[in-house]
Parts: C-alpha cells; sequence; structure tokens
C-alpha cells in the first residue's frame, strides 16, 4: 500500500510537470530549469565526499564516504531522455545508492542528444568502463547502474561490450528502465493518465532525438530488441502505474529467456524514478533494496 506521502508527492509532480511541458521549451532553457532545479532541491546526505574530475574529456564525480569499499564501483548514469540531466540532478540519488551498498560511485556526464544523438551516449560510456579497467579495477567489481534513459544505456553498452568480446561488468541495476524506445508496451497506453511524470508526447519526442534518424528497434537503441545471452545479473525497479512498465516487464523476460539471472521488483503504485524522492518512504526502501543486492557482489 503507497504512503500517505507519496499521494502528496504523485499530486505535486503532476502538477508540477504539466506546468514545466518540456516538449514545448528550447532544449537549452529546459535543461536549466532541470539542473537549477536539481541544485536546489537534491541534497547531499552528510559525510558525503564529492570529487570532480576529467575522464578523457568527460565530466564525472566520484561520490563516496569513509565507509565506502575503495576496490569496487558503482558506474552511475543519470536519467533524462538521453537530452536531459546531469551530476546536479542525480548527485543525491547516486550517492544514497553508494550510502547502501558501501561501493563508491562514479556518476560521468555523457553526452546529450539532439547535439549528440546515438551512439555518443555509449561511446562516451564504454571510454568511462575502460578507463576504469585501466585502472585497475576488474570487471566484476564495477556495477553498471542507471535510472530511465540510463537503465536503457546500461544495458546497451554492455550488449555493446559483448558483441565485442570485452569483458562484461558485475552486475546491472535498472531503475524504470528506458529500453524500447518504439514505445509499443501496452503501459503507454495502460498508464498515460496514472503517470504524475511521464508522457508519451514527451518520450516519443526524445526518443526520435536520440535516435537520429536511426531504426527505433535498433538493439542499441532499444535493448529489448537483443539476445542477451551471456549478460551478468540484473536488478530491476519499477513503478507499477508509470508508462515504461512494459518497459522492465519486456527486459526481464527478455533476459530471463536468454538465461540471465533477474530480479524484477514492481513497486505497487509507484511513478518513473520515484527512487530520487530522497524524502518518500518508497524511495528509502527501494534504495536499501538496490544496496543489498549490489552488496552481494562486494565480498
Amino acid at each position: 500500500m503507497p504512503s500517505v506521502r507519496s499521494y502528496f508527492f504523485k499530486k505535486g509532480i503532476k502538477a508540477g510537470a504539466k506546468r514545466l511541458r518540456l516538449e514545448e521549451k528550447k532544449i537549452d532553457e529546459s535543461r536549466e530549469v532541470i539542473d537549477s532545479f536539481g541544485r536546489k532541491f537534491s541534497k547531499l546526505p552528510k559525510n558525503c565526499q564529492v570529487e570532480k574530475t576529467q575522464i578523457e574529456g568527460i565530466y564525472a564525480e566520484w561520490i563516496s564516504n569513509k565507509h565506502a569499499k575503495g576496490d569496487m564501483v558503482i558506474l552511475y548514469l543519470h536519467g533524462g531522455g538521453y537530452g536531459y540531466c546531469s551530476a546536479d540532478t542525480h548527485r543525491s540519488l547516486a550517492a544514497r545508492v553508494m550510502i547502501e551498498a558501501g561501493v563508491k560511485v562514479l556518476l560521468p556526464e555523457y553526452r546529450l542528444a539532439p547535439e549528440h544523438p546515438f551512439p555518443a551516449a555509449i561511446e562516451d560510456t564504454l571510454t568511462i568502463y575502460r578507463w576504469l579497467l585501466k585502472q585497475g579495477y576488474d570487471s566484476s567489481k564495477i556495477i553498471f547502474a542507471g535510472d530511465s534513459a540510463g537503465g536503457g544505456l546500461s544495458a546497451a553498452t554492455t550488449l555493446a561490450l559483448r558483441d565485442q568480446s570485452e569483458p562484461l561488468p558485475g552486475a546491472l541495476v535498472c531503475l524504470s528502465p528506458w529500453v524500447d524506445l518504439t514505445s509499443q508496451g501496452e503501459s503507454y497506453s495502460k498508464n498515460s493518465d496514472k503517470d504524475p511524470y511521464l508522457r508519451s508526447e514527451l518520450v516519443r519526442l526524445t526518443a526520435q532525438n536520440y535516435a537520429a534518424g536511426e531504426s527505433l528497434d535498433n538493439e542499441l537503441i532499444s535493448p529489448v530488441f537483443a539476445d542477451l545471452r551471456g549478460f551478468p545479473p540484473m536488478f530491476i525497479q519499477v513503478g507499477s502505474i508509470e508508462i515504461l512498465l512494459s518497459d522492465a516487464q519486456l527486459l526481464a523476460e527478455k533476459a530471463r529467456m536468454s538465461g540471465v539471472e533477474v530480479q524484477l521488483k514492481v513497486w505497487k503504485g509507484m511513478w518513473h524514478v520515484w527512487q530520487i524522492s530522497n524524502k518518500l518512504p518508497e524511495a528509502k526502501k527501494a534504495v536499501k533494496e538496490i544496496g543489498d543486492f549490489i552488496r552481494k557482489y562486494s565480498n
């Protein structure tokens, strides 16, 4: 049963999303609004350290505390439809995952569409991952994690690595993953009036911006169309009322069909990436669940 607080959160998110209307604004304006909101409301937990860095020209942040393991890293890929968001919007969520998992996080800002469409985000993630390997991290000690487009990017990058016969990460954590940019799942219509955050029109617009003329069913754009054989274990969380519910379900089904170990957690009454709301009871429980999953690979 969703909490009373989640009821008011949902109403506030719906009102805010309706006012924002990202699809009607210029991309730079939308990004600034979203990032400024993140800077204002996404507070870093106490006793966390942020180290800013550049990795082969890509801005990134190390997030850690004194308890975080030094031989392991979570490569966290932020969401935002491949066109929005940054470290400012996701620093708090990444830090809370770090705390619960006991593993430091690397949070990069990959290039965004439409200026840098597919496959720029994958190329940047591959660059960061290969850099980590060069620093001495074992591939099994690197966890890919991400929300929305970041969840899709985690799967797509793993697919690219597998197809190039490169070492794969130890596990994948996908929160409300956007993995079917064709928008064919039934939840796109079934939950269109329930999801307080995402709208089908915006999802389709950002999909076109990212694909930039490539087919939306390209498996590196929409990993649900890929054979996932050989993938590492996957942990997926999704809300029952979000329009991307079908994406998560299809990804889990495809993974199981390919012999991949996968856990799918559908949170009743929750919306798209509710985990980012640090004052929401369901968010705290979900992040703890993520931490418990990652801790299995940190020993």
